[in-house]
């Protein structure tokens, strides 16, 4: 009998192996080798995070990197060859690179994409106020965010002024150890009595995301709105510009500081902008280290995800499209063709459990921070609502590619079925008729001032994309 029962078990211990899907935290995978490897990966992509602050900061950054690796800025109609590197950007504020590969462009490229926009604050047109001898600046938030999450916090402001003879300003304020940062006031709690009543999503109202900018007057002993006057002079030193010049400006109020290491073990990094430019760097540095694709290997970093990818530097407009046309003449094939062959790895983030606030997820498909890439066979809301829902027969090839690579990965959805959800830039992508699945590094407290990643979760995204990028026919 006791040996009939170790037998039994026995087969059930090899049943399970064989059959259950498994988990496993990826330190317990990892040797120290390659967890030193996703470390000094993650320095380069600190440096990125501190350098690329806003969408224009991040094409900007992505443009030196391409060229120190050998990218050129390309030219609608220029001969191309295979192995040839080349970028193009959209108004400064989108970038498409490329890899040519081996094989024919009618075969199909292999496609990155991931956003570099990221949620904040933008200042209004006519931003500067005086009120009670305290100059401010009138903001309108971008993107899904919590309001009162950016209060009692310190900012920093990004951005480009464009005067009326199309001079360009590029401002930074608040990042050097020497410069001044700002702030969003908040209520004291003695005094907070009727604000506290309010609903959490309404503890601050978006007319209350007033930016604190200073408080000393022009020195006059006459004379109205001397601090805005005082404002307005220091600015005018420092850039030149006027108060009209507010009118053609884009300038963005971010939190201040530098991405920094979280947790005694240093195994996190806690930063502003990870949704998505946890996403692209990865997939930039796994394009800057593709060599001789067979594919045509292309990644996007593109903007306006936040607010729905509309504009014509986000992935509704026609830049992509027009772009892979241009490239497909010089081959003399059509893009629909071509898109018809591609494949597209849609780079962005998805939620990783939360322990403190975990029933919202279903635990059995979410993501978990250190298990790895997670991929998304869908995203939407609730009814799938606005996903392009990858085919099992893509899923499958993707699945396989990254087994034989030894990417640690996961699956996981963005929360139970009825509680929201998210959308990404799949949908766009997969409507050109390619092949697209959503593949992205988990993050804790999105779309917050301060985000959370895993650092193996961000060195794995940056294994997928490699594999996807340096395929093999």
């Amino acid at each position: 009998m006791a040996k009939k029962q170790d037998e039994t078990k026995k087969k059930m211990e090899e049943l399970k192996k064989k059959l259950f899907l498994k988990r496993k935290h990826a330190a317990l995978i990892l040797d120290d080798a390659q967890i030193e490897e996703c470390d000094a990966f993650c320095e380069a992509y600190k440096a990125f995070l501190d350098r690329a602050k806003t969408e224009r900061e991040a094409v900007d950054c992505a443009v030196g990197l391409l060229e120190e690796n050998g990218f050129h800025a390309w030219t609608s109609g220029e001969k191309l060859k295979a192995g040839d590197r080349i970028y193009v950007t959209n108004r400064g504020k989108a970038v498409i690179a490329a890899v040519i590969g081996k094989q024919k462009l009618d075969a199909g490229i292999r496609l990155t994409a991931a956003h570099i926009d990221a949620p904040r604050l933008d200042l209004k047109q006519s931003p500067l106020y005086e009120d009670q001898e305290l100059a401010l600046l009138k903001t309108h938030y971008y993107g899904g965010i919590k309001k009162y999450q950016w209060t009692a916090i310190p900012l920093a402001m990004h951005g480009v002024v464009v005067k009326q003879d199309g001079t360009k300003i590029p401002v930074t304020i608040g990042e050097d150890a020497a410069d001044p940062i700002f702030c969003i006031t908040d209520l004291l709690p003695h005094l907070a009595t009727e604000q506290v009543k309010r609903p959490l999503s309404q503890g601050i109202h978006g007319e209350e995301l007033n930016v604190l900018i200073g408080s000393r007057p022009f020195r006059s002993d006459e004379g109205s709105e001397l601090v805005k006057l005082r404002m307005l002079e220091i600015l005018n030193e420092k850039y030149g510009i006027i108060e009209a010049d507010f009118l053609s400006a884009e300038l963005e109020i971010v939190p201040a500081g530098k991405a920094r290491d979280l947790g005694l073990d240093r195994s996190m990094i806690g930063a502003y902008g990870h949704d998505d430019r946890v996403c692209a760097y990865p997939a930039l540095a796994a394009l800057m280290d593709t060599k001789s694709p067979d594919y045509t290997a292309v990644c996007i970093l593109t903007d306006k995800e936040e607010i729905g990818s509309d504009g014509n530097t986000g992935l509704c407009s026609s830049y992509f499209h027009d772009f892979m046309k241009d490239l497909s003449e010089v081959f003399g094939t059509k893009a629909h063709t071509v898109f018809a062959k591609s494949q597209c790895l849609s780079a962005d983030v998805t939620a990783a459990l939360d322990p403190t606030f975990a029933d919202v997820n279903d635990r059995r498909n979410c993501a978990y921070l250190n298990y790895g890439v997670c991929m998304m066979k869908y995203t939407g809301a609730r009814g799938k609502s606005g996903s392009s829902d990858a085919s099992a027969e893509f899923v499958g090839e993707i699945r396989g590619l990254l087994d034989r690579e030894e990417v640690i990965w996961q699956t996981g959805e963005l929360g139970k079925v009825d509680l929201g959800g998210g959308g990404t830039v799949a949908a766009y992508l997969a409507n050109l008729n390619i092949d697209t699945v959503d593949v992205g590094v988990p993050v804790l407290s999105m779309h917050a001032p301060l985000e959370v990643v895993s650092k193996t979760d961000v060195y794995m995204a940056y294994r997928a994309f490699a594999a996807f990028q340096q395929n093999q026919a």
